[in-house]
Protein backbone atom coordinates (compact mmCIF):
# COMPACT_ATOMS: atom_id res chain seq x y z
CA UNK A 1 0.00 0.00 0.00
CA UNK A 2 3.01 2.09 1.11
CA UNK A 3 4.43 1.89 -2.52
CA UNK A 4 0.85 3.17 -4.27
CA UNK A 5 1.62 6.36 -2.33
CA UNK A 6 2.69 9.20 -4.50
CA UNK A 7 4.50 12.60 -4.13
CA UNK A 8 1.40 14.08 -6.16
CA UNK A 9 -1.38 12.31 -3.95
CA UNK A 10 0.31 14.10 -0.56
CA UNK A 11 0.83 17.23 -2.43
CA UNK A 12 -3.05 17.06 -3.69
CA UNK A 13 -3.76 16.63 0.66
CA UNK A 14 -2.45 18.99 1.45
CA UNK A 15 -3.89 21.57 -0.97
CA UNK A 16 -6.74 20.83 1.92
CA UNK A 17 -4.57 22.75 5.06
CA UNK A 18 -4.87 26.39 5.03
CA UNK A 19 -2.78 28.77 6.73
CA UNK A 20 -4.58 29.71 10.04
CA UNK A 21 -3.77 33.09 9.44
CA UNK A 22 -3.95 33.82 6.30
CA UNK A 23 -7.02 31.48 5.47
CA UNK A 24 -5.21 30.32 1.93
CA UNK A 25 -4.01 26.68 1.25
CA UNK A 26 -0.40 26.08 2.05
CA UNK A 27 0.17 25.03 -1.29
CA UNK A 28 -0.95 28.01 -2.78
CA UNK A 29 1.09 29.76 -1.14
CA UNK A 30 4.36 28.22 -1.52
CA UNK A 31 4.76 26.39 1.75
CA UNK A 32 5.12 23.07 1.42
CA UNK A 33 9.12 22.81 1.45
CA UNK A 34 9.24 19.18 0.61
CA UNK A 35 7.46 15.78 0.68
CA UNK A 36 9.26 12.17 1.02
CA UNK A 37 7.97 8.94 0.92
CA UNK A 38 9.20 5.75 2.78
CA UNK A 39 8.48 2.55 1.61
CA UNK A 40 7.21 2.08 4.82
CA UNK A 41 4.10 4.35 4.72
CA UNK A 42 6.07 7.04 6.75
CA UNK A 43 5.34 10.04 4.84
CA UNK A 44 7.84 13.10 5.89
CA UNK A 45 6.43 16.70 5.21
CA UNK A 46 8.73 20.03 5.13
CA UNK A 47 6.63 23.17 5.61
CA UNK A 48 7.99 26.88 5.54
CA UNK A 49 6.96 28.60 8.21
CA UNK A 50 5.93 32.44 7.27
CA UNK A 51 8.58 33.42 11.04
CA UNK A 52 10.30 32.71 13.17
CA UNK A 53 8.92 31.32 16.34
CA UNK A 54 5.48 31.21 14.12
CA UNK A 55 2.55 31.01 16.90
CA UNK A 56 0.78 29.14 14.46
CA UNK A 57 3.21 26.22 14.29
CA UNK A 58 1.02 23.76 16.35
CA UNK A 59 -1.83 24.31 14.71
CA UNK A 60 -0.26 23.88 11.18
CA UNK A 61 1.59 20.89 12.36
CA UNK A 62 -1.27 19.52 13.73
CA UNK A 63 -3.49 20.04 10.45
CA UNK A 64 -0.73 18.48 7.89
CA UNK A 65 -0.53 15.65 9.75
CA UNK A 66 -4.62 15.12 10.03
CA UNK A 67 -4.50 15.39 6.29
CA UNK A 68 -2.03 13.73 5.19
CA UNK A 69 -3.21 10.68 7.76
CA UNK A 70 -6.45 10.21 6.00
CA UNK A 71 -4.43 8.67 2.70
CA UNK A 72 -4.38 5.19 2.37
CA UNK A 73 -1.34 3.49 3.04
CA UNK A 74 0.18 6.16 5.40
CA UNK A 75 1.79 4.63 8.54
CA UNK A 76 3.11 8.03 10.35
CA UNK A 77 3.42 11.35 9.40
CA UNK A 78 6.28 13.69 10.17
CA UNK A 79 5.98 17.05 9.57
CA UNK A 80 9.75 19.25 9.67
CA UNK A 81 9.29 23.12 10.03
CA UNK A 82 11.56 25.31 8.15
CA UNK A 83 11.51 29.27 7.83
CA UNK A 84 11.10 31.19 4.94
CA UNK A 85 13.99 33.38 3.79
CA UNK A 86 13.48 37.36 3.34
CA UNK A 87 13.09 36.50 -0.35
CA UNK A 88 10.47 34.02 -0.14
CA UNK A 89 8.54 36.37 2.20
CA UNK A 90 8.83 39.42 -0.23
CA UNK A 91 7.15 36.85 -2.73
CA UNK A 92 4.71 35.89 -0.24
CA UNK A 93 3.76 39.52 -0.03
CA UNK A 94 3.64 40.12 -3.40
CA UNK A 95 1.18 37.27 -4.33
CA UNK A 96 -0.87 38.43 -1.68
CA UNK A 97 -0.94 41.99 -2.46
CA UNK A 98 0.47 42.36 -5.72
CA UNK A 99 3.13 44.52 -6.56
CA UNK A 100 1.90 47.88 -5.65
CA UNK A 101 4.21 49.57 -2.90
CA UNK A 102 2.17 52.26 -1.69
CA UNK A 103 -0.43 50.95 1.80
CA UNK A 104 -3.80 51.50 -0.03
CA UNK A 105 -7.12 50.62 2.37
CA UNK A 106 -8.69 47.63 -0.01
CA UNK A 107 -12.07 48.60 1.68
CA UNK A 108 -12.16 51.95 0.09
CA UNK A 109 -11.46 51.14 -3.15
CA UNK A 110 -14.20 51.07 -5.87
CA UNK A 111 -14.29 47.82 -6.43
CA UNK A 112 -14.57 46.17 -3.14
CA UNK A 113 -17.67 44.30 -2.48
CA UNK A 114 -16.82 44.36 1.53
CA UNK A 115 -19.80 45.21 3.52
CA UNK A 116 -18.25 47.78 6.24
CA UNK A 117 -20.48 48.59 9.46
CA UNK A 118 -19.22 50.84 11.89
CA UNK A 119 -21.37 50.28 14.98
CA UNK A 120 -21.18 53.73 16.93
CA UNK A 121 -23.21 54.42 19.88
CA UNK A 122 -23.75 58.47 21.65
CA UNK A 123 -22.30 56.73 25.24
CA UNK A 124 -21.23 54.16 26.85
CA UNK A 125 -22.26 51.45 28.58
CA UNK A 126 -24.90 50.29 26.18
CA UNK A 127 -23.38 47.14 25.32
CA UNK A 128 -21.80 48.64 22.12
CA UNK A 129 -19.12 45.94 21.84
CA UNK A 130 -21.45 42.76 22.93
CA UNK A 131 -23.58 43.88 19.94
CA UNK A 132 -20.28 44.40 17.88
CA UNK A 133 -19.30 40.77 18.92
CA UNK A 134 -22.70 38.31 18.92
CA UNK A 135 -22.93 39.79 14.95
CA UNK A 136 -19.87 39.05 14.26
CA UNK A 137 -19.93 35.59 15.61
CA UNK A 138 -23.46 34.87 14.73
CA UNK A 139 -22.22 36.01 10.82
CA UNK A 140 -19.11 34.16 10.96
CA UNK A 141 -21.42 31.45 12.47
CA UNK A 142 -23.32 31.64 9.03
CA UNK A 143 -20.41 30.86 6.81
CA UNK A 144 -19.63 34.41 5.75
CA UNK A 145 -15.94 35.69 6.30
CA UNK A 146 -15.87 38.19 9.05
CA UNK A 147 -13.55 40.92 10.32
CA UNK A 148 -13.60 43.29 13.46
CA UNK A 149 -11.42 45.81 13.95
CA UNK A 150 -11.02 47.08 17.42
CA UNK A 151 -11.46 50.72 16.97
CA UNK A 152 -12.19 52.09 20.34
CA UNK A 153 -8.52 52.81 21.30
CA UNK A 154 -8.73 53.76 24.72
CA UNK A 155 -11.65 51.25 25.78
CA UNK A 156 -10.72 48.33 23.42
CA UNK A 157 -12.27 45.13 25.30
CA UNK A 158 -13.54 42.83 21.74
CA UNK A 159 -10.57 40.44 22.19
CA UNK A 160 -11.81 39.01 25.57
CA UNK A 161 -14.87 39.09 24.07
CA UNK A 162 -14.32 37.03 21.29
CA UNK A 163 -12.13 34.86 23.10
CA UNK A 164 -9.05 36.11 21.44
CA UNK A 165 -5.44 34.84 22.73
CA UNK A 166 -3.01 34.92 20.05
CA UNK A 167 -1.17 37.60 19.20
CA UNK A 168 -0.41 39.08 15.35
CA UNK A 169 2.30 38.13 13.00
CA UNK A 170 4.17 40.89 11.10
CA UNK A 171 5.30 38.93 7.76
CA UNK A 172 7.43 42.12 5.97
CA UNK A 173 4.71 45.11 5.82
CA UNK A 174 1.47 42.94 6.42
CA UNK A 175 0.09 42.05 10.14
CA UNK A 176 -1.25 38.80 9.90
CA UNK A 177 -4.89 38.95 12.68
CA UNK A 178 -5.26 36.41 15.31
CA UNK A 179 -8.62 34.42 14.60
CA UNK A 180 -11.41 33.53 17.21
CA UNK A 181 -15.24 31.70 17.10
CA UNK A 182 -14.07 31.77 12.81
CA UNK A 183 -13.66 36.19 13.25
CA UNK A 184 -10.54 38.06 12.34
CA UNK A 185 -9.84 40.53 14.93
CA UNK A 186 -6.96 43.41 15.52
CA UNK A 187 -7.07 45.34 18.67
CA UNK A 188 -4.72 47.96 20.14
CA UNK A 189 -4.99 45.64 23.13
CA UNK A 190 -2.73 43.18 21.16
CA UNK A 191 0.20 45.44 21.06
CA UNK A 192 0.07 47.32 24.67
CA UNK A 193 1.55 45.49 27.53
CA UNK A 194 -0.53 44.30 30.13
CA UNK A 195 -3.81 46.52 30.63
CA UNK A 196 -1.76 49.71 30.58
CA UNK A 197 -3.76 52.78 29.01
CA UNK A 198 -3.09 54.32 25.73
CA UNK A 199 -2.31 57.84 26.00
CA UNK A 200 -2.94 59.47 22.43
CA UNK A 201 -4.14 62.59 20.72
CA UNK A 202 -6.17 62.90 17.44
CA UNK A 203 -3.24 62.29 14.73
CA UNK A 204 -2.03 58.96 16.82
CA UNK A 205 -5.84 57.62 16.83
CA UNK A 206 -6.00 58.31 13.03
CA UNK A 207 -2.46 56.69 12.10
CA UNK A 208 -3.59 53.65 14.44
CA UNK A 209 -6.66 53.22 12.70
CA UNK A 210 -5.22 53.88 9.35
CA UNK A 211 -3.03 50.71 9.85
CA UNK A 212 -5.33 48.45 11.16
CA UNK A 213 -7.24 49.13 7.87
CA UNK A 214 -4.14 49.10 5.47
CA UNK A 215 -1.33 46.88 7.34
CA UNK A 216 -3.70 44.15 8.41
CA UNK A 217 -3.68 41.22 5.73
CA UNK A 218 -7.68 40.50 5.97
CA UNK A 219 -8.06 38.61 2.73
CA UNK A 220 -11.52 38.67 1.33
CA UNK A 221 -14.34 39.49 3.60
CA UNK A 222 -17.78 39.34 3.06
CA UNK A 223 -18.38 41.93 6.06
CA UNK A 224 -15.72 43.97 8.51
CA UNK A 225 -17.58 45.34 11.71
CA UNK A 226 -15.89 48.23 13.41
CA UNK A 227 -16.60 48.88 17.06
CA UNK A 228 -16.17 52.84 17.31
CA UNK A 229 -15.34 54.40 20.63
CA UNK A 230 -18.48 56.14 22.23
CA UNK A 231 -19.68 59.90 21.36
CA UNK A 232 -18.43 62.07 17.85
CA UNK A 233 -15.08 62.29 18.24
CA UNK A 234 -11.60 62.06 15.94
CA UNK A 235 -11.89 58.38 15.23
CA UNK A 236 -15.92 58.97 13.65
CA UNK A 237 -14.38 61.37 11.22
CA UNK A 238 -11.48 59.23 10.38
CA UNK A 239 -13.42 56.51 9.80
CA UNK A 240 -15.61 58.72 7.32
CA UNK A 241 -12.32 59.61 5.54
CA UNK A 242 -10.28 56.41 5.35
CA UNK A 243 -13.78 54.60 4.20
CA UNK A 244 -16.24 56.95 3.02
CA UNK A 245 -18.33 53.60 2.12
CA UNK A 246 -18.58 52.43 5.88
CA UNK A 247 -22.53 52.57 7.29
CA UNK A 248 -23.55 53.45 10.52
CA UNK A 249 -24.82 50.83 12.71
CA UNK A 250 -26.11 53.13 15.49
CA UNK A 251 -26.74 51.24 19.31
CA UNK A 252 -28.97 52.90 21.86
CA UNK A 253 -31.07 51.71 25.04
CA UNK A 254 -34.53 52.17 25.74
CA UNK A 255 -33.30 55.28 28.19
CA UNK A 256 -34.61 58.24 26.53
CA UNK A 257 -31.09 59.91 27.96
CA UNK A 258 -29.38 58.19 26.59
CA UNK A 259 -31.36 57.96 22.62
CA UNK A 260 -30.94 61.93 22.86
CA UNK A 261 -27.30 60.99 22.64
CA UNK A 262 -27.49 58.27 20.36
CA UNK A 263 -28.89 60.39 17.84
CA UNK A 264 -26.30 62.80 18.03
CA UNK A 265 -24.13 59.95 17.32
CA UNK A 266 -26.07 58.96 14.27
CA UNK A 267 -26.72 62.73 12.93
CA UNK A 268 -22.81 62.52 12.48
CA UNK A 269 -23.65 61.19 9.00
CA UNK A 270 -25.25 64.80 7.82
CA UNK A 271 -21.84 65.86 7.91
CA UNK A 272 -19.27 62.59 7.01
CA UNK A 273 -22.27 62.39 4.48
CA UNK A 274 -22.45 58.23 5.05
CA UNK A 275 -25.45 56.20 5.18
CA UNK A 276 -26.92 54.97 8.77
CA UNK A 277 -28.17 51.47 8.10
CA UNK A 278 -29.93 51.24 11.36
CA UNK A 279 -30.49 51.31 14.86
CA UNK A 280 -30.40 48.67 17.44
CA UNK A 281 -31.90 48.69 20.62
CA UNK A 282 -29.82 47.20 23.34
CA UNK A 283 -31.22 45.84 27.11
CA UNK A 284 -34.70 46.70 26.09
CA UNK A 285 -36.49 44.96 28.53
CA UNK A 286 -36.01 41.91 31.30
CA UNK A 287 -37.92 38.70 30.69
CA UNK A 288 -39.10 37.69 33.94
CA UNK A 289 -37.62 34.85 34.95
CA UNK A 290 -40.80 33.87 36.67
CA UNK A 291 -43.88 34.85 34.69
CA UNK A 292 -41.90 35.57 31.64
CA UNK A 293 -43.42 39.53 30.95
CA UNK A 294 -41.66 42.02 30.37
CA UNK A 295 -39.91 44.36 33.06
CA UNK A 296 -38.80 47.77 31.04
CA UNK A 297 -35.93 48.02 33.50
CA UNK A 298 -34.80 51.50 31.52
CA UNK A 299 -38.09 52.72 30.48
CA UNK A 300 -39.23 52.10 26.53
CA UNK A 301 -39.24 53.68 23.02
CA UNK A 302 -35.75 54.95 22.92
CA UNK A 303 -34.52 52.78 19.69
CA UNK A 304 -38.08 53.87 18.06
CA UNK A 305 -37.27 57.36 19.31
CA UNK A 306 -33.68 57.34 17.74
CA UNK A 307 -34.55 55.73 14.55
CA UNK A 308 -37.71 58.05 13.70
CA UNK A 309 -35.77 61.26 14.53
CA UNK A 310 -33.20 60.20 12.36
CA UNK A 311 -35.13 59.30 9.88
CA UNK A 312 -36.51 62.94 9.59
CA UNK A 313 -32.96 64.74 10.00
CA UNK A 314 -31.73 62.87 7.17
CA UNK A 315 -34.63 62.36 5.09
CA UNK A 316 -34.25 58.92 4.75
CA UNK A 317 -35.40 56.25 6.41
CA UNK A 318 -33.27 54.48 9.48
CA UNK A 319 -35.36 51.59 10.48
CA UNK A 320 -34.82 49.94 14.33
CA UNK A 321 -33.18 46.33 13.59
CA UNK A 322 -34.11 44.78 16.89
CA UNK A 323 -34.95 44.84 19.87
CA UNK A 324 -32.11 43.16 22.40
CA UNK A 325 -33.48 42.00 25.79
CA UNK A 326 -31.28 41.64 28.99
CA UNK A 327 -30.16 38.48 29.60
CA UNK A 328 -27.41 37.72 32.18
CA UNK A 329 -25.90 35.32 30.18
CA UNK A 330 -25.03 37.66 27.52
CA UNK A 331 -22.38 39.71 29.86
CA UNK A 332 -20.87 36.52 31.46
CA UNK A 333 -19.94 35.25 27.57
CA UNK A 334 -18.56 38.30 26.79
CA UNK A 335 -15.94 38.13 30.27
CA UNK A 336 -15.25 34.14 29.03
CA UNK A 337 -15.10 35.12 25.41
CA UNK A 338 -17.89 32.60 24.22
CA UNK A 339 -20.26 34.92 22.24
CA UNK A 340 -24.19 33.84 23.47
CA UNK A 341 -25.18 33.84 19.55
CA UNK A 342 -22.88 30.75 19.22
CA UNK A 343 -23.36 29.14 23.17
CA UNK A 344 -26.89 29.45 22.89
CA UNK A 345 -28.75 30.25 19.87
CA UNK A 346 -31.99 29.74 20.55
CA UNK A 347 -32.40 32.56 23.35
CA UNK A 348 -34.19 35.19 22.82
CA UNK A 349 -31.37 37.98 22.89
CA UNK A 350 -29.40 35.47 20.59
CA UNK A 351 -32.33 35.03 18.52
CA UNK A 352 -32.78 38.86 18.24
CA UNK A 353 -29.20 39.40 17.60
CA UNK A 354 -29.02 36.69 14.70
CA UNK A 355 -31.64 37.88 13.08
CA UNK A 356 -29.96 41.70 12.83
CA UNK A 357 -26.74 39.50 11.63
CA UNK A 358 -28.45 37.66 8.90
CA UNK A 359 -30.66 41.37 7.38
CA UNK A 360 -26.93 43.04 7.53
CA UNK A 361 -24.83 39.84 6.23
CA UNK A 362 -27.18 39.48 3.13
CA UNK A 363 -27.66 43.37 2.06
CA UNK A 364 -25.62 43.99 -1.14
CA UNK A 365 -23.32 47.07 -0.73
CA UNK A 366 -24.55 50.54 -1.48
CA UNK A 367 -23.29 53.31 -3.76
CA UNK A 368 -22.40 55.35 -0.77
CA UNK A 369 -18.68 56.70 -1.09
CA UNK A 370 -18.16 54.82 -4.40
CA UNK A 371 -17.58 56.21 -7.66
CA UNK A 372 -20.15 56.28 -10.12
CA UNK A 373 -17.58 56.18 -13.21
CA UNK A 374 -20.24 59.07 -14.69
CA UNK A 375 -18.87 61.93 -16.99
CA UNK A 376 -20.77 65.01 -17.97
CA UNK A 377 -21.55 65.50 -21.52
CA UNK A 378 -20.87 69.03 -23.29
CA UNK A 379 -23.68 70.13 -25.39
Amino acid sequence: MASALTVEQVTAQLGKVKDPEIHRPITELDMVKDVDIASNGTVRVGVWLTVAGCPMRDTITRDVTGAVSELPGVSKVLVDLDVMSDEQRKELQRKLRGDRQEREIPFAQPGSLTRVYAVASGKGGVGKSSVTVNLAAAMADSGLKVGVVDADIYGHSVPRMLGVTGRPTQVEQMIMPPTANGVQVISIGMFTAGNSPVVWRGPMLHRALQQFLADVYWGDLDVLLMDLPPGTGDIAISVAQLVPSAEILVVTTPQLAAAEVAERAGAIALQTHQHIVGVIENMSYLPCPHCGERVDVFGSGGGSTVADKLTQGLGAPVPLLGQVPLDVRLREGGDEGKPLTLTDPDAPASGELRAIAERLGTRSRGLAGRPLGLTPVAR
